[in-house]
């Protein structure tokens, strides 16, 4: 009987605590959270998020001067090795789909075959015209030889048949002169004709032997020892099997040098004005929660860019981070803190705290037999905590949820 009137007296008593809990007869006070006046240095920050990135690094780099060879086109990747492996010098990275180069090689081996008889014929040609020339030349010569002699043997005859003797002497020697002077022209023209078709064919050997040496650049090789890390296409996806290069740019990859770390950001226009260089930054990593680094940072542009898929204007930072971590690697995302100024004697508290009542700033304070509307005048904040000029002490305590009667309470003024 006794162990019935217990576990009914338990029941009520459980009954009991249940309804002062959700009717609060006795203290509003009691059930309200309530946090101290904080005070000391206080940091205002700039929060953004970023990715690291190496500061310097080493392209990998696919095929150079493919337009002066009449390549244009994107190059597309046939095979690339997984992102993040360790390479040493020599080692295979990618291979590049050759088809256009040797189809452009093909059209040029026709055309050097084309050239290349064309330069024999121009050979042979020149080689007759001038062999031609110069037996005309003996022929004059000849032909001179025969007017003297009819001059010589013209001694004894009439002066009009001496004279008609020395005339065609006369056009003879003319005649030869011409010719050995034409000749001297047609070697000249001739050499010109032979060194315009052996340029040009020259110029296609050449062609075809840089053709031949970028073809084996279609095998990318790393250059050094490090970690692969592939270059981002134009929207930001990274490189793979299937995606293009340029002929412009042909970076396949790079070699990071993880030994000094940078983290790239972007600042929203509203708060860039606050980022200068040589501010101090906390820096933490996605991937271990558990560890923070020190950053500086070190560069702020000067102009904004859009955000994609936003209409919000931001400013590209740079963050040094100081000192190395071997865990750390590109394209790893930070959750960066910007200290844009630090207030060494404050007393400040929770955003949450404060209330605003038209265009004064008040919190509810715990006078320590009641709860108190204190106005107070504010000064900095940052994104969770604001500074406290007047109407709180370091001492004091703040609720962070708003009392039942809080219609029925006045605000105190900072002198009351």
């Amino acid at each position: 009987m006794r162990k019935k009137i217990l576990i009914l007296a338990g029941a009520v008593i459980l009954l009991v605590v249940i309804l002062w809990q959700f009717t609060g007869s006795s203290g509003t006070a009691q059930k309200m959270i309530k946090v101290p006046v904080k005070s000391g240095q206080f940091k205002i920050v700039v929060t953004t998020t970023g990715e690291l990135e190496a500061k310097s690094s080493e392209d990998i780099r696919g095929p150079e001067n493919l337009r002066p060879l009449g390549i244009y086109n994107d190059i597309k990747i046939n095979k690339l090795i997984p992102e993040g492996s360790i390479v040493d010098s020599g080692d295979f990275v990618a291979s590049l789909d050759k088809t256009e180069v040797e189809s452009r090689l093909k059209d040029l081996e026709s055309e050097l075959d084309k050239l290349t008889s064309q330069y024999t014929k121009t050979t042979l040609d020149t080689t007759l015209n001038l062999r031609r020339k110069r037996d005309e030349l003996v022929n004059l010569k000849f032909g001179m030889e025969e007017m003297q002699i009819t001059v010589d043997q013209s001694e004894f005859e009439p002066p009009a048949t001496q004279r008609q003797a020395k005339i065609n002497l006369e056009k003879a020697g003319r005649a030869f002169s011409q010719a050995v002077e034409n000749y001297e022209l047609e070697v000249q023209k001739a050499a010109a004709e032979m060194q315009e078709v052996a340029a040009t064919l020259d110029q296609a050997e050449r062609k075809k032997e840089r053709m031949l040496s970028v073809l084996q650049k279609f095998t990318v090789f790393a250059p050094k020892k490090g970690m692969v890390i592939y270059q981002r296409n134009w929207n930001g996806s990274k490189r793979q099997t299937g995606s293009t290069i340029s002929t412009w740019d042909p970076v396949v990859a790079t070699l990071p040098d993880l030994s000094q770390m940078i983290v790239k950001t972007y600042v929203n226009e509203i708060d860039i004005s606050k980022v200068k260089k040589g501010q101090v930054v906390e820096i933490g990593v996605d991937a271990f929660p558990e560890r923070n680094y020190a950053g500086e940072v070190t560069e702020v542009a000067n102009i904004g860019e859009q955000k994609q898929g936003s209409n919000a204007k931001v400013f590209e930072v740079i963050i040094n981070v100081i000192g190395n971590d071997t865990i750390l690697r590109p394209a790893m995302t930070t959750k960066n803190a910007v200290v844009t100024a630090i207030i060494d004697s404050s007393i400040f508290i929770p955003l949450e705290a404060l209330h605003n009542a038209d265009s004064t700033s008040f919190v509810y304070l715990d006078s320590g037999r009641s709860v108190i509307k204190q106005e107070v005048l504010t000064g900095e904040s940052n994104e969770n905590e604001i500074t406290i000029l007047k109407g709180l002490k370091p001492d004091d305590f703040v609720y962070l949820t708003i009392p039942e009667n809080e219609k029925d309470m006045k605000i105190s003024g900072i002198d009351d």
